[in-house]
């Protein structure tokens, strides 16, 4: 007779779904998702966006309606995006009072300011004519103090409009220290601050940049100033940087194709690490479930649950709304 193997203790805690549930390391809830959101100045109904499938620019009572149904969902938290009717040397629109993500944050406020996280992107890549995440200099190069100055100017408007929330996402040097400072000098102590700490100059963004129509001007990019997409090292210096200065949130962007940089964060920091899964990681794989190639529901499930096993607290995403309606 042959030797009879006894079946293994891992295969036997697979037996079941349930047996899979009750034991599984990892359960990904609505509860640590972010929904990005964009509105859109100057339209009267929200209108789609053709490389994000799901995925709308909104006018203000569009918004307002898709928040309010998140909140409903039990989605915790969202992140405004902002697309101005006019576009400017500064991006003075993400410093206006009357910008369009500081008027929708006054009226969120109204509606879910006391069960939802309110955020707020803080760049002015959207509101730019040239589409960099700065001021130019003479040479057209991002001159970092005067961008710093703008950032504060921005952080304030949006903390003076309801964010509870402000995440500053430019890369540009001391930025986290320079928004606290100015946020606690006018009495916004209680405004928390997400930094896009570890962002890559990634070829993921292309959905994104057709969300907030931004165009970099004359073919160029922001490998200057966002991190080398070859390097993991060097993401650990800028997220003990910003914790220094201030950062309350750290972030990972994009998520599925740096994982291995969550889990070093993970292992080093005890602050929230959120963990941005992108424009173009979204899209592949709704291209991909179009095509019959790959089943939609089971690889973002996939796709988000190895995000959050990585060690990802907060993880935002175009699947928040999806995940909510179908993983309750």
């Amino acid at each position: 007779m042959g030797m009879a193997f006894p079946q293994s203790r891992p295969r036997r805690l697979r037996s079941s779904s349930a047996m899979r549930d009750l034991v599984a390391e990892v359960q990904l809830s609505t509860k640590d998702l972010v929904a990005p959101l964009f509105v859109r100045e100057g339209i009267t109904e929200a209108q789609p966006i053709s490389s994000l499938e799901g995925v709308m620019q909104h006018t203000l009572a569009s918004l307002r309606n898709e928040v309010k149904q998140l909140a409903d969902l039990g989605v915790p938290a969202v992140i405004l995006f902002g697309v101005p009717a006019k576009k400017d040397e500064v991006g003075s629109g993400a410093f206006d009072p009357n910008g369009i993500v500081q008027v929708a944050l006054e009226q969120l406020q109204e509606d879910v300011g006391d069960r939802m996280v309110l955020m707020a992107d803080l760049c002015v890549d959207e509101y730019t004519s040239h589409g960099h995440c700065g001021v130019l200099d003479k040479n057209g190069d991002v001159d970092n103090d005067k961008t710093l100055e703008i950032y504060c100017k921005a952080a304030l408007a949006q903390a003076r409009a309801g964010a509870h929330v402000v995440a500053p996402s430019g890369m540009m040097d001391g930025q986290v220290g320079a928004i606290r400072h100015a946020l606690d000098t006018a009495g916004f102590n209680n405004v928390a601050i997400m930094a896009y700490s570890a962002k890559y100059a990634s070829g993921l963004y292309g959905p994104f940049r057709d969300a907030v129509d931004v165009q970099i001007a004359d073919g160029g990019n922001r490998k200057g100033y966002q991190q080398d997409w070859r390097n993991a090292r060097e993401s650990m210096r800028e997220v003990l940087a910003d914790i220094e200065q201030g950062a309350d949130i750290v972030m990972i962007k994009p998520a599925l194709s740096y994982l291995d940089v969550i889990s070093s964060v993970r292992a080093r920091v005890d602050v929230p690490i959120a963990a941005y899964h992108v424009s173009g990681e979204y899209a592949m794989i709704k291209a991909a479930a179009a095509n019959d190639w790959i089943d939609h529901d089971t690889v973002a499930l996939e796709q988000l649950t190895a995000v959050k096993r990585a060690g990802a607290d907060i993880i935002l995403t175009y699947f928040a709304r999806w995940f909510a309606e179908n993983n309750r």
